[in-house]
């Protein structure tokens, strides 16, 4: 009975390193050239498919209220805020990589291919959107 114990707290004591190494939890992003937090993004797993929304507007001078004016379609002038933003990307087999979805910027309102990757025990996430062979990696921090 003492393996048991012994094996149960183990197994206890790894399994948050292994539910960190994914993309699901509340994330910030980050400008590139000024290295302002600029929104929270919550992604989330439904039937081994990732989705992400912007859950807040952290960008100084920006309105929390602010609209998407460069999407298309029916994203057209809906609020940045519960934007859904990533959407379809599913985990590669054996990486800790997911990818085969899509990711809108909303200040341009274009759509790119995602690669998402968690770094760093899990605490950083390598956001990449790529239209073709040029793209931009960002890195996003773990907010929880």
């Amino acid at each position: 009975m003492n393996h048991k114990l012994l094996f149960l707290g183990a197994l206890m004591a790894v399994a948050p390193a292994w539910a960190q190494m994914t993309p699901v939890g509340l994330w910030k992003s980050f400008d590139e050239k000024t290295g302002e937090a600029k929104s929270e993004i919550r992604i989330t797993e439904a039937a081994g498919v990732i989705s992400g929304r912007v859950e807040k507007i952290l960008r100084k001078g920006v309105d929390p209220a602010a609209l998407c004016v460069e999407c298309k379609d029916k994203l057209k002038d809906k609020p940045v805020v519960g934007l859904e933003i990533i959407k379809g990307a599913k985990k590669v087999e054996d990486k800790d990589v997911w990818e085969d979805g899509k990711i809108l910027d909303p200040e341009n309102g274009k759509f790119y291919t995602l690669r998402l990757t968690p770094v760093d025990a899990g605490s950083k996430l390598e956001v990449r959107g790529s239209i073709g062979p040029s793209g931009r990696t960002q890195t996003w921090v773990r907010v929880q």
